[in-house]
């Protein structure tokens, strides 16, 4: 958090992206370091708001929102506390979210005049250095209108003055970028997108630059530090005039934040002595289906071997490589492979960099409760989430 705070200072607008991890326990942590929070749902705004976090500290993105989701930003907006601004995916979107606004506005009795911050994803057609799975920026994403449909989404809602307040333009290439060129490409896009329009929406003030800041799994090797993105973000708005700069910049990491203090804990089920061997441990894709998702490596220690705490020293615990498996009755249930000592049933085995999108993406696939979440601050564990039961399984 500390690291995101010292790249991007104020007056950047730094959002937590609480897809990665939204236990609100966590959220009310990361808020208390000066971070907002950007939400792809209206569940997620409860657990949000379960943390401590208020409306105005939160935006809306995602492009999954429903009537009920675009529905709620409007009440808010109508009850006095509004978003920071709510991110529309189309010209549906917009219509939609313009639409609920309207209806509040028309029912409320009076002549006030009720409109909601919104700012446009925009897809910069780059192609980002990461997994195809993660690329949300290339030309083929669902993700964002392309830059020439960025008129006729503002048309959608309502015109410059429209039941939405046009604010700006919101970007993300994808996640878990190699290096910094899509990036910088995308922020362009987006600044020059902000000069042209400021001639007609006079709000038009705002550039979410998205996040898809990298962390290191595995052996993937270095990744550009956080630095070096801000350091390419403030060589682009260098190149314009100080007076058609956004007065508003956001960044929104998630996986940057938390991915490194996450361990998932497993015991061996089974030991298979085959080549290469196979280690089958009782957590798996439902806890952590990345790996199986889009082959995304994570590392793996051992703590215990035959039953005693791992000890490199002891030349019975050398280490060799195997496959280690997960639970669930699917052969794509693969965590990887890892330099592991010879295990037992009953060792423990802990998977690394498991703080983002783990807790979020759990399912109950095979009637497996949810595991518990503890917290380990200064020496002190606290536990937030705990174990579900079979009785909690739907």
């Amino acid at each position: 958090m500390r690291a995101v705070r010292d790249a991007f200072p104020d007056p950047w607008i730094r959002l937590y992206s609480m897809k990665a991890n939204g236990l609100p326990g966590l959220v009310r942590v990361i808020a208390a370091e000066d971070f907002a929070v950007s939400l792809v749902s209206g569940g997620e705004l409860a657990l949000g708001r379960r943390a401590g976090v208020a409306p105005g500290g939160m935006v809306l993105e995602g492009i999954g929102k429903s009537d009920a989701d675009l529905a709620m930003a409007a009440r808010l907006a109508a009850d006095g506390t509004p978003l920071m601004w709510v991110s529309v995916e189309s010209e549906e979107d917009a219509a939609a979210l313009a639409a609920q606004v309207a209806r509040l506005a028309s029912g409320s009795g009076t002549e006030s005049r009720l409109r909601v911050d919104a700012v446009v994803r925009v897809n910069p057609q780059v192609v980002p250095e990461t997994l195809n799975a993660l690329a949300v920026g290339a030309p083929s994403s669902k993700f964002g209108v392309l830059p020439e449909e960025l008129q006729a989404v503002i048309e959608a809602g309502g015109g410059p003055n429209g039941p939405l307040r046009w604010r700006g333009i919101h970007l993300h290439v994808g996640s878990q970028l190699g290096a910094v060129d899509a990036w910088r490409s995308a922020f362009r896009v987006g600044l020059r997108l902000l000069e042209l329009q400021r001639a007609t929406l006079r709000d038009f003030d705002t550039l979410d630059a998205g996040g898809g800041f990298p962390v290191v799994y595995g052996d993937e090797g270095s990744v550009p530090a956080l630095a070096r993105f801000a350091a390419e973000a403030d060589a682009e708005l260098e190149l314009i005039p100080a007076g058609a700069r956004p007065s508003r910049l956001a960044v929104e990491p998630g996986r940057a934040v938390v991915a490194g203090s996450g361990w998932l804990i497993g015991r061996v089920l089974h030991a298979r002595r085959r080549e290469p061997p196979i280690v089958v441990l009782d957590t798996g894709m439902t806890e952590l289906i990345r790996p199986a998702l889009y082959a995304a490596v994570h590392p793996m220690v051992a703590l215990t071997s035959l039953g005693r705490p791992f000890d490199p020293s002891h030349d019975d615990q050398a280490a060799v490589t195997v496959r280690v498996d997960g639970p669930v009755c699917e052969s794509t249930d693969v965590l990887g492979s890892a330099s592991l000592p010879p295990l037992e049933r009953g060792d423990i085995v802990a998977i690394g960099m498991a703080g983002a999108y783990g807790s979020s993406m759990f399912s109950t696939y095979n009637g497996r409760p949810r595991p518990p979440e503890v917290a380990w601050d200064d020496g002190r564990l606290r536990l937030l989430r705990r174990r579900g039961s079979v009785g909690s399984l739907p």
